[in-house]
Order: C-alpha cells, then structure tokens, then sequence
C-alpha cells in the first residue's frame, strides 16, 4: 500500500504529542480540549448536508 504523507504527518504529530504527555491518556485528552476551547473560534461548522431518502432499487437507473 502507498504511504500518503499527509497521513504520515499525522501520525508523527500525534506520536510526539503522546510522548510529550508520557502516553497518559487523561493528560493528552485534557490538553487537546484546552487547545480546543482556545481555537473553538476558528473551527468551521458546516451546514448538514441534506437527507435523500431512498426508495429502494428504482433509483439506481441504468444498473
């Protein structure tokens, strides 16, 4: 399977803050919602995107 390096980056990050906190659970969650409450203000909230109700097959024309 082929690395994405976003992914990557993600996962270096995430180990690094882990081992900041020593792997403690409660330590690491406590300081991501404190970062979270002092950037709440730049975290964009998406409209839901609308619900299609589906009928069954008789929608899947051409299958």
């Amino acid at each position: 399977m082929k690395k994405d390096p976003i992914v990557e980056e993600v996962r270096k990050f995430r180990e690094s803050h882990a081992r900041t906190f020593n792997y403690d659970l409660d330590r690491i969650c406590k300081d991501l919602k404190m970062k979270e409450k002092n950037y709440s203000n730049i975290v964009v909230l998406l409209p839901p995107k609308p619900y299609l109700k589906t009928t069954g097959i008789s929608n899947l024309k051409g299958l």
